[in-house]
């Protein structure tokens, strides 16, 4: 069966003398694996720039349930990158996205609501003229929402602290050492109530937003079973402290 859908290239592998193996977020079949057959011969009809990390792609392709590995048919960008591949800051944001993603997400099937909020973010952090340097910490806390441990509660006077091994806020400081201070705590909340576009008006110092994406990793280590090390954030920390 021949399938139509959009996909997000997460990650690729060198397969054979010409072919890739390339695991893609799809629309409609959740992730998947692929081999795209003499991608690197002279004669290749796909160019290898299709298929870097964060592409965003239309694709035509097999969708046998029997097997790991399907065979894409034919492919095209949905979307051609005009800043991301140029700006240090973008380019580092959407490397970090695409390896959370590729980490996280383990369905092989659709989720259409998803899918939509990971293209669009992609879109967004080539096409926007705001800042950008928030936005990685703004997508941590909404896909937590898909993933199934959206923070709960609400900041504010009486529950100053968020507890990241119960995911919510609480009126006193935890035991524990995985809780938010009230300031960072105060961050989260700023974040949950904004929006991509707005996303870079919370005020947070380079510090604090550092150590506010550990905490963020952290989060994510406590409430998923044996999530691999994500590695892509210790350049972003770099790239947006310089």
């Amino acid at each position: 069966m021949l399938i139509k859908t959009r996909g997000i290239v997460l990650k690729t592998i060198k397969y054979g003398e010409t072919s890739i193996i390339a695991e893609i977020y799809t629309e409609q079949k959740g992730l998947r694996k692929y081999i795209i057959s003499g991608v690197r011969s002279k004669k290749a009809r796909v160019h290898p720039s299709l298929l870097q990390v964060m592409s965003l792609v239309d694709m035509v392709a097999y969708a046998r349930e029997d097997r790991e590995l399907n065979h894409i048919k034919e492919i095209k960008a949905a979307h051609v990158y005009q800043s991301v591949p140029f700006d240090v800051r973008k380019g580092a944001i959407a490397l970090f996205m695409a390896e959370v993603i590729r980490k996280t997400i383990r369905e092989s099937e659709e989720n259409s609501e998803l899918f939509e909020f990971l293209f669009h973010i992609f879109q967004y952090l080539d096409e926007t003229k705001l800042a950008v340097n928030n936005l990685h910490l703004y997508f941590l806390l909404e896909l937590s929402a898909f993933l199934g441990f959206l923070p709960g509660g609400e900041c504010c006077e009486a529950t100053p602290f968020f507890d990241l091994q119960e995911g919510i806020f609480t009126n006193i400081r935890p035991e524990h050492r995985h809780y938010l201070d009230e300031e960072l705590s105060a961050a989260l909340m700023a974040f949950l109530q904004s929006n991509p576009e707005a996303c870079h008006e919370v005020s947070i110092s380079t510090a604090q937003r550092r150590t506010l994406l550990k905490y963020l990793l952290d989060y994510y280590r406590l409430h998923i079973d044996y999530l691999p090390d994500i590695h892509a954030h210790e350049i972003l920390q770099e790239v947006l402290s310089s």
